[in-house]
């Protein structure tokens, strides 16, 4: 007659896989050689990781239920005559102990695991019997690219994500879709974090991520911004540059205005308008500047009659 692994975990053979599981968390953490030295306990710790190794598998588990540990181990024909391989049992207590509760070190997450065993010799940590330290992955961060006019206006935005749920058994998760609500502020910085916590995949013992999204401005047709400030970099021509003129722009909030040319333009000459930045982060109500970086537009070619009218143009009589 062949192993009953039920038997080894203690449980009936209806048991649910969180059933399974709850049986084996406890009888490992018991008679782990680790923390359990009275006789015996090695080859009980042994059937104890085996048992769990196939019933915790679908496939074997079906296996063994149908034809018992003798057909498990020996493989079962299928329709074409041939016989699959067996189950065979690595022997590795450990092996199993870790990909049940994580880490290199089997007792790495637990207290004095021999000064922590209750009445009925169950190990105990933390007030939770028999359960690893939950851990954290590293955030996961998204890019959320924003067009400059809305960081300049503020605005929302709805991020849809799916994230892996964990079931009522405790073990199994299914995928589900989340939406989750930005509620950008006037002026935001790029390299600006939004996080949500614990947004991220469930599973046993795993606490969820965060969730980061990073501002990102997307590149506008007209204007960039360093840092309060708006960058606006027009091309006007030789004669502007030099009789003067005027420069037409539409601001983030679609106002026309309008700045003058006084003065003689060289290409990079600035001109500083107070007020027409990016809404502070501090205090969107006031704003940084708006500076207009000039290109200049020289002709490629001038004929001899241009550039005598020009030599007479800006001789200078002493």
């Amino acid at each position: 007659m062949g192993k009953d692994y039920y038997a080894v975990l203690g449980i009936p053979r209806s048991s649910s896989s969180f059933e399974i599981q709850k049986a084996y968390r406890t009888l490992a953490l018991k008679y782990h050689p680790d923390c359990n030295n009275r006789p015996g306990a090695v080859e009980k710790s042994k059937e104890i990781a085996e048992a769990y190794d196939v019933l915790n598998n679908g496939y074997w588990k079906a296996i063994y239920d149908k034809f018992g540990e003798e057909g498990l181990k020996r493989g079962i024909p299928d329709s074409n005559g041939d016989v699959s391989n067996g189950y065979t049992f690595h022997g590795d207590v450990d092996t199993v102990f870790r990909k049940f509760f994580g880490g290199d070190n089997p007792f790495a997450n637990f207290t004095d695991l021999e000064s922590n065993i209750d009445i009925d010799g169950h190990a105990t940590f933390g007030g939770i019997q028999g359960r690893a330290q939950p851990k954290q992955d590293p955030p996961i961060e998204r890019d959320l690219q924003l067009k400059l006019e809305e960081i300049y206006n503020g605005c929302t935005k709805k991020m849809k994500i799916s994230r892996k749920i964990l079931n009522e058994d405790g073990q199994t998760t299914s995928t589900r879709e989340k939406i989750l609500t930005i509620t950008v502020g006037r002026g935001w910085r790029e390299g600006t974090k939004v996080r949500f916590t614990k947004e991220g995949d469930q599973g046993p013992n795993r606490i969820p991520c965060d969730i980061v999204f990073v501002i990102k401005d997307l590149p506008h047709s007209q204007y960039h911004r360093e840092g309060n400030n708006l960058i606006y970099q027009p091309l006007i021509s030789l004669v502007t540059a030099l009789t003067g003129g005027a420069v037409e722009l539409l601001t983030l909030d679609n106002r026309l205005i309008t700045v003058p040319i006084t003065d003689v333009i060289y290409p990079g000459r600035e001109i500083r308008v107070v007020g027409e930045g990016m809404p502070l982060v501090d205090d969107p109500n006031e704003r940084g500047d708006l500076i207009i970086r000039f290109n200049v537009s020289f002709p490629a070619v001038l004929n001899p009659q241009q550039k005598q009218l020009i030599k007479q143009a800006l001789v200078v009589n002493i």
